[in-house]
């Protein structure tokens, strides 16, 4: 069995961070664009927009799993995950570009059909990519610090490909026009953004694929397999009840529902309740860059300095502690006025406080959740990173999806209007919504970080971890074949 080197040179760092930038594409769009264009654009009611987001993202729920399982048992020349890296490139360019270019006169039941379809397709398509590529990580490194390192580029490129794409929306493709003063409403700007962007998702696909594929000779190997269904059943098992894994999911999954919520309804809070302009809501965006470039090069630093789950606590406190001033601050009326300078230097600082921790702490949880594998594979004698990160992850698409419904809810609650101009909504309406919204996105996100104290994998552990792992291998390696057929010993990773 192979091993993977003690280090990761920087093209190999910089190849499999480049994959994120299809997944930042992906997520900022379905997250903050889809809402508001198919609401206040093609004019489909917010509930059915927030029900279209949650039934494809549920459908993660039944194909994630599958799709990690496949991809840790699959043997071929080039390795485990790439074969599915490839096969999602050019569809899912092609249904995201459809997305952003529906057919305007259609019926609302038409239109919700169409939605949902697409918003299925794109969502399955990304986690055919995402979850094999992902699962690389573990297996480039088991160095538990290196890991955070190696995790920062994913981060740092998937908030690059968000931002940029995001800029280049407000600022290019939905800027105002003589028949657009507001250019979010601008619905050719969508179809040119839908073209961009997919070709943005194709390319870097396809060349993080290539860049990764020369690794996959040294990539750790599944050994030949004979589980039934009975015996996959059971490995999904010991995965799911992995006690540091279920305190991270738990956590993702009401975590989600935050995050769901500033999602779907963060790009009305901007446009209606501060009343920012597409290029003043671009210059936010751009500072996510900024964020992204310090929170990759204090992560590691803070995360080997503090270990892993008291910097993340810590980190996530801080950030929900600056993401929720500025709203409830002017209720109080103690911010500047609307399109003033001073209004936005607030809020371009309290952003790039709240992302750069808040990037920081999602960099330490991928690398808290990379060390999960080992420990599992110390109890299920299986390695099962695909399996372990598309677990992880469908629970919080789901729960996501139900935070976006929520959006949707909420805006029909308080009544907010379709077609709505900027500075001509009800006071009262905004101030129901931003009240409905502070206290329920802030309540989840205190609770997900107080369920991430019950995480127990430190240092000391995974270290312990490794140690069992290698001493299971040496003795898996003395034992006769013959003697092993049917039976899968614990893998020989380490």
């Amino acid at each position: 069995m192979s091993k993977a080197p003690a280090r990761i040179r920087l093209p190999t760092k910089l190849f499999y961070g480049l994959g994120s930038v299809a997944f930042g594409v992906e997520t900022v769009a379905l997250g903050s664009l889809v809402l508001l264009f198919f609401n206040q654009v093609i004019g489909l009611p917010a509930p059915w927009v927030g029900a279209a987001i949650m039934i494809a993202l549920i459908f993660d729920a039944v194909f994630d799993p599958l799709v990690g399982q496949w991809s840790d048992h699959v043997r071929s020349r080039w390795g485990r995950r790439h074969p599915f890296m490839y096969a999602s490139a050019i569809p899912l360019a092609i249904a995201f570009y459809y997305l952003w270019n529906p057919p305007y006169h259609w019926s609302n039941q038409s239109m919700f059909a169409y939605l949902l379809v697409l918003l299925v397709a794109v969502r399955l398509l990304v986690s055919l990519y995402e979850i094999p590529s992902a699962a690389l990580a573990p297996e480039l490194t088991p160095d538990y610090d290196e890991r955070t390192g190696l995790l920062s580029y994913r981060f740092f490129f998937g908030t690059l490909g968000g931002t940029v794409m995001a800029v280049l929306a407000f600022q290019v493709f939905l800027r105002k026009d003589a028949t657009h003063p507001l250019g979010v409403l601008n619905r050719h700007g969508y179809e040119q953004y839908g073209l961009v962007a997919a070709l943005v998702i194709l390319v870097t696909i396809l060349v993080s694929s290539l860049g990764t594929q020369g690794r996959s000779a040294v990539l750790i190997q599944p050994l030949r397999s004979r589980l039934g269904f009975a015996g996959k059943a059971r490995e999904m098992l010991v995965t799911f009840s992995n006690r540091s894994f279920l305190s991270l999911t738990i956590a993702g999954i009401i975590a989600a529902v935050s995050g769901g919520l500033s999602s779907g309804l963060g790009l009305y809070i901007t446009t209606y309740f501060w009343e920012l302009t597409p290029k003043e809501i671009s210059y936010l965006v751009s500072f996510g860059f900024v964020s992204a470039i310090l929170a990759v090069s204090l992560a590691p630093a803070v995360s080997r300095a503090m270990g892993k789950k008291r910097a993340m606590i810590a980190l996530f406190a801080v950030s929900l502690t600056a993401g929720s001033i500025p709203i409830p601050l002017r209720l109080l009326g103690l911010m500047p006025a609307n399109h003033s300078a001073a209004l936005l230097a607030i809020l371009f600082a309290d952003a790039v406080i709240r992302d750069t921790l808040g990037i920081m702490g999602y960099i330490i949880v991928a690398s808290m959740m990379a060390d999960v594998v080992e420990d599992i594979a110390v109890s299920s004698g299986q390695r099962s990173e695909g399996l372990l990160f598309a677990a992880n992850g469908l629970l919080q698409k789901c729960v996501s999806g139900v935070g976006t419904f929520l959006s949707g809810l909420l805006l029909n609650f308080v009544h907010f209007p379709q077609g709505a101009v900027q500075g001509h909504v009800d006071p009262a309406v905004l101030r129901h919504l931003v009240l409905l919204f502070v206290p329920v996105s802030a309540g989840c996100s205190a609770l997900a970080i107080a369920i991430l104290g019950f995480y127990r994998i430190d240092r000391t552990v995974h270290q312990r971890n490794l140690e069992r792992l290698r001493d299971a291998a040496a003795l898996a390696e003395t034992s006769d074949a013959e003697t092993l057929e049917g039976v899968t010993p614990m893998t020989r990773t380490i």
